[in-house]
C-alpha cells in the first residue's frame, strides 16, 4: 500500500479537523449549551447547583427548569413556575436549574475553574471552546482508538481503519463532538459500556470487568436520560451471550449494578435536592410552557409511534438520519453476516434498531430543532459500523458495481457531514409548511453550508484568534478535501472502481442538490447565520 492512504494520514486528518474546527455563532447563545455551562459557573462561583445568581450576573439562557417553592396552608410544595399555582398558594422562592441531566455541568466546572484561574473574567466563548475540547473532542478521539480495535477483531485492518475515519467525519459524531451537548459524550460512554462487556464475553477480561461496564452505564444515564435505552440494548448483548447461564447472568447483573450504583445514587440525590424526588427530572418543571407538552405523557414525552416522525427522522432532506450519512444504510446489508459471526451482537443491534426506531417515531419530530440530524440517535452510530463493514465485505465478494457505489456513499458522507458540521446549527425554517399548505424543502448542505462558503463565509477555527479568515477557514476546507481524497484512495486500494465510486458520490450529492429549494425562509435562515458568524472574512475573533 502506498504511503498516502496509510492509516496514520487518515487519523491525522481526523485529529486536525476535530481540534481545529469550532463552529460557533455567538448571537445564537445556544440554550442547550449555555444552560449547562451556567451551572458549571454556579458550582465554581457560588458552590451551588442553583443558577439564579449566574443568570443575574451573565444573562438569561433557555432550556431551564424553574421550581417554585410555595406554601399552601401549613404545607410546602414544589410546583412549576409556569403552571397555575394551587389555590391559596404563597410563593416562598423560585429556583432555576438546567432541564438536562447534570453530567456535563459537573464536568464543565473544573474547566471553568481552570480558565478562571488563568484569566478572569471568563468569556462565554472561551468557556464553550475549552469545554467542548476537553469534555467532547478529546474523549471522542480516544474512543476512536478502541472503536478501531473492536472493528479490527472481525474486519480486515484496512477496512477497520477506513470505517473508523468515515465514522469520525461522515456522521453526527463529528457534529456533536463540536457542540457542548450530551449526545456524543453519551455515544462515547455507551460504546465504552459495550466495549468492556465485549472484552469480558470474549474472555479477554475477568468477570470483574463488568464493574467497568456498569460504571460507564451509570455515567450514560447521568449524562443523558434517554441514554437508558442504549444501556438496556447493551444489556441485551450480555443476556444473549450468557443465555440460560442463569448463575453467570446473576453475577453479571450484580457487577453491573455495583459499578453503576455511584452514578445512579448521585443522580437520584441531585433530583431530590433540585426537584423534590429522586425519580423526578427537570422536565417536569420546564420554564417554557410551550415545550412542556413535548415532554408530558409516556416516558419523557415518548408515546405512540407516528409515521411522519419516523420518515422525517430517517429521510428528511434537511436532517434525516440517512440523508447526510447514507453509508449507514449498508448496515442492513451486513445484518445476516453479523448474525452468522456474532449472534449476541446481532441480538443487541436488532434491539437497538427497534428501540431507537420506536423512540424517534414516538417523540415529537419538531423538537429536534437546530440540528444536523436526529441528535438523540448519535449513540447508535458506533454500533452500526461493524454491520456496515460486513455489508461492504459482502458486496466486495460479488461481481458488479455494488461495492464501488457503496464506497461512493462512504465518501459522500464524509464530504457532506464534514461541511455541514462547520455550520452545525440548522434552523427549522429550511423545512416548513407555508401559508398555502405547501411543504418547502431545503438541505443543510446546499441550502446553508455550500452557499455560505460561496459568499465568503468561511468555517470558524480557534486559529481565527491569530489570523483572520479566509485562511483558517480555507485550511479546514482543505483538510476536508484531503480527508475525502484519503477515503477515495483507501477504497481504490480495496479495488473499488474509481469511476463507479465517483458515480456513488454524484448520485448522493446530486439528489441533495436536486431537492434543495432556495425559498424565502431558506435564504432568510442563511442570511441570519451569515450575520451571526463568529469570524467573518477579514476579522479576527478573540475567544477571551
Amino acid at each position: 500500500m502506498t504511503r498516502w492512504p496509510g492509516a496514520q494520514v487518515g487519523y491525522g486528518l481526523v485529529a486536525a479537523l476535530y481540534l481545529l474546527s469550532f463552529p460557533y455563532h455567538p448571537a445564537l447563545r445556544s440554550p442547550n449549551e449555555l444552560c449547562r455551562l451556567w451551572q458549571s459557573r454556579s458550582l465554581v462561583d457560588h458552590g451551588t447547583v442553583v443558577i439564579n445568581e449566574t443568570l443575574r450576573e451573565f444573562g438569561s439562557v433557555g432550556d431551564l427548569s424553574c421550581v417554585a417553592r410555595v406554601r399552601v396552608g401549613e404545607e410546602e410544595q414544589l410546583v412549576s413556575c409556569v403552571q397555575p399555582p394551587p389555590p391559596g398558594a404563597q410563593l416562598i422562592e423560585a429556583r432555576y436549574y438546567p432541564s438536562k441531566a447534570p453530567m456535563l455541568s459537573f464536568l464543565g466546572a473544573p474547566v471553568y475553574a481552570a480558565l478562571k484561574a488563568l484569566k478572569a473574567p471568563v468569556s462565554e466563548s472561551s468557556q464553550v471552546l475549552f469545554s467542548r475540547l476537553f469534555i467532547l473532542v478529546i474523549p471522542t478521539l480516544v474512543m476512536l482508538v478502541f472503536l478501531r480495535r473492536f472493528l479490527a477483531a472481525t474486519l480486515a485492518p484496512e477496512a477497520a481503519d477506513t470505517l473508523t475515519v468515515v465514522y469520525a467525519l461522515g456522521t453526527m459524531a463529528f457534529s456533536y463532538a463540536e457542540q457542548f451537548l450530551s449526545h456524543q459524550l453519551t455515544a462515547v460512554l455507551l460504546f465504552a459500556t459495550f466495549y468492556a462487556a465485549w472484552r469480558v464475553v470474549r474472555g479477554d477480561w475477568t468477570e470483574r470487568g463488568l464493574l467497568v461496564a456498569g460504571a460507564f452505564a451509570g455515567a450514560v444515564v447521568f449524562t443523558e436520560y434517554t441514554g437508558a435505552l442504549g444501556v438496556v440494548c447493551v444489556a441485551s448483548y450480555v443476556v444473549a451471550a450468557r443465555w440460560r447461564q442463569w448463575g453467570g447472568l446473576a453475577r453479571a447483573a450484580g457487577f453491573v449494578m455495583a459499578g453503576a450504583a455511584p452514578f445512579l445514587v448521585a443522580l437520584m440525590a441531585y433530583h431530590q435536592v433540585c426537584f423534590g424526588h429522586p425519580l423526578t427530572s427537570g422536565y417536569k418543571f420546564l420554564n417554557d410552557a410551550a415545550y412542556q407538552g413535548w415532554h408530558l405523557g409516556g416516558f419523557l414525552g415518548i408515546r405512540y409511534p407516528d409515521p411522519r416522525a419516523f420518515l422525517l427522522s430517517a429521510f428528511s432532506p434537511l436532517r434525516g438520519f440517512f440523508t447526510l450519512s447514507p453509508f449507514l444504510l449498508l448496515a442492513f446489508a451486513g445484518l445476516s453476516s453479523l448474525e452468522a459471526k456474532e449472534r449476541p451482537q446481532w441480538v443487541m443491534l436488532i434491539v437497538l434498531l427497534l428501540g431507537n426506531a420506536y423512540f424517534t417515531s414516538s417523540f415529537t419530530y419538531d423538537s429536534w430543532g437546530w440540528t444536523t440530524g436526529p441528535r438523540h440517535l448519535t449513540p447508535v452510530l458506533p454500533f452500526l459500523l461493524l454491520p456496515v463493514g460486513l455489508g461492504l465485505e459482502r458486496l466486495a465478494g460479488k461481481p458488479g458495481p455494488a461495492f464501488s457505489l457503496a464506497a461512493g456513499l462512504c465518501l459522500s458522507s464524509v464530504i457532506a457531514m464534514s461541511l455541514v458540521t462547520q455550520v452545525n446549527y440548522v434552523p427549522n425554517d429550511l423545512e416548513h409548511v407555508d401559508a398555502q399548505g405547501r411543504f418547502n424543502l431545503s438541505t443543510s448542505l446546499f441550502g446553508l453550508a455550500v452557499p455560505l462558503v460561496r459568499e465568503g463565509v468561511w468555517p470558524v477555527s480557534w486559529l481565527n484568534a491569530l489570523v483572520p479568515n479566509p485562511l483558517p477557514g480555507a485550511l479546514i476546507v482543505g483538510l476536508i478535501i484531503a480527508a475525502a481524497a484519503w477515503v477515495f484512495a483507501r477504497f481504490k486500494a480495496q479495488r473499488a472502481v474509481p469511476a463507479l465510486l465517483v458515480l456513488g458520490v454524484v448520485a448522493h450529492l446530486g439528489l441533495l442538490a436536486l431537492v434543495t429549494e432556495h425559498h424565502s425562509a431558506s435564504v432568510a435562515a442563511k442570511n441570519f447565520l451569515k450575520q451571526s458568524w463568529a469570524a467573518p472574512s477579514g476579522q479576527r475573533y478573540s475567544w477571551w
